[in-house]
């Protein structure tokens, strides 16, 4: 793309409270407006901490983070909220609350302390509610709905943030098939329509592939590639980073990956 990115991270580390070691070591990645970003890797890999990296929730113990041009460090927090929204993997509301309630969080880097909402935060949240289908359930409580209209109810929060880059820990983790067709058709389409940048972390490679621009391959703290997903995934990259024997299918654009089991250790060496 020729375009300048809209998110840069130059060589980070990342490295937890109180915890001994790096969990993202060295990684630099950059981000266009309009694109979707897949974050895949094992477990452990250092997805979640990178997604706080970049939404500035975890400081670099070295390296810079760039957004929108300027050191994302010299942007006021309120002013960087509204720009970037995160929403982690396992949200929790207090009980009680009701759907609109939730997504009315949403305008808070919008609206000043103790201020009311205005009319344009109403407007954000109505359209908030319609594009996530959740109009009928406004009235209800969080906690009484199920797990795809919650994680629909979460999404419409940070979609009324309005902001430009949406970064999301695992938003199918915990749902059935169904539903995580439901959420990621969801995303395309905010993608697709109002062209929402995103960085979403997957553990379903089939799922990233289909939705993803680009995949960002962590592998022990590292990116150990990034690129298009037909060009990225590959039979050496599933046993190097995900040890397993798997065959990967490329056909019409379209990637599939089959694992046949667990990689053979000295193939694998």
């Amino acid at each position: 793309m020729t375009t300048p990115p809209l998110l840069v991270a130059q060589r980070l580390h990342l490295r937890h409270p109180q915890a001994e070691r790096d969990a993202v070591r060295d990684v630099s990645l950059a981000v266009h407006a309009g694109e979707i970003v897949a974050l895949v890797g094992p477990n452990g890999s250092g997805k979640s901490t990178l997604l706080a990296g970049l939404a500035r929730e975890l400081a670099p113990r070295s390296g810079r983070l760039w957004f929108a041009g300027a050191p994302a460090d010299t942007i006021p927090r309120r002013r960087f909220a509204r720009r970037v929204a995160r929403l982690p993997q396992e949200p929790a509301a207090p009980e009680g609350m009701t759907v609109e309630a939730l997504v009315a969080n949403g305008r808070h880097p919008h609206v000043g302390p103790l201020a009311p909402l205005s009319p344009a935060d109403r407007a954000a949240i109505r359209a908030a509610l319609q594009a996530l289908d959740l109009v009928d359930l406004r009235a209800r409580k969080v906690e009484t709905l199920s797990g795809g209209e919650r994680r629909r109810a979460w999404l419409a929060m940070v979609l009324a943030q309005e902001p430009e880059l949406l970064l999301l820990d695992e938003p199918t983790a915990a749902l059935d098939l169904r539903h995580q067709w439901e959420v990621l058709e969801i995303l395309a389409r905010l993608n697709r329509e109002r062209g929402l940048t995103l960085v979403v972390s997957l553990h379903d490679l089939g799922q990233a592939a289909g939705l993803a621009h680009r995949l960002a391959i962590l592998h022990r703290g590292r990116l150990y590639a990034a690129g298009p997903p037909e060009r990225c995934l590959s039979e050496e990259t599933l046993r190097d980073v995900f040890a397993v024997d798997a065959r990967v299918v490329k056909e019409d654009g379209a990637v599939t990956v089959r694992v046949r089991g667990p990689a053979d250790p000295v193939r694998s060496l």
